[in-house]
């Protein structure tokens, strides 16, 4: 085997030729190329932090106005608590003055029933005394001068004896 430098000589330098053509031609377009591709994933890995910077940003925000909102939350139940308390309070006091009103009432009809009671039985007592006077004594007396003598006996009665009657 014979080594043909002709042909290594030939062979080098169309190896040469094509890479001064390749660098002359196609080495700045394809390092222009890489380099567009390089700035181009530098733009997206840019945008994507600050895509994230914004999301923190707005989760920060949302959790703060979530706290804003349990913070009003728990007011306004504060405020419910209170203003049950209150409506409580006011249907008691209600209750305790209609009680009352009921208890005043009652004791009122008692005492009108207890003087109209005492009012009929002084006149049932005057119509008795009235005929067991009269049969007592026989003698007739008009209606008018029976129950006035009645009638006093009674009230001198009630006035010795005041605390009795009641």
């Amino acid at each position: 085997m014979k080594i043909d430098y002709i042909q290594i000589i030939t062979q080098i330098l169309g190896f040469l030729i094509v890479l001064w053509v390749l660098k002359k031609y196609a080495w700045k377009p394809l390092l222009e190329l890489l380099e567009e591709r390089r700035a181009s994933i530098q733009s997206d890995f840019d945008k994507a932090a600050a895509k994230n910077r914004e999301a923190e940003a707005a989760a920060a925000k949302y959790t703060a106005q979530l706290a804003g909102i349990e913070a009003e939350k728990r007011t306004k139940i504060q405020e419910g608590v209170g203003e049950g308390r209150r409506i409580a309070e006011e249907i008691r006091e209600q209750a305790r003055t209609e009680a009352k009103g009921i208890i005043d009432k009652a004791r009122a009809d008692i005492e009108r029933d207890v003087a109209k009671a005492q009012v009929e039985l002084k006149e049932k007592i005057v119509a008795m005394t009235m005929t067991a006077t009269e049969r007592i004594i026989r003698q007739t007396l008009d209606q008018e001068g029976q129950r006035k003598l009645v009638t006093g006996f009674i009230d001198e009665l009630e006035r010795t004896n005041p605390g009795q009657n009641n």
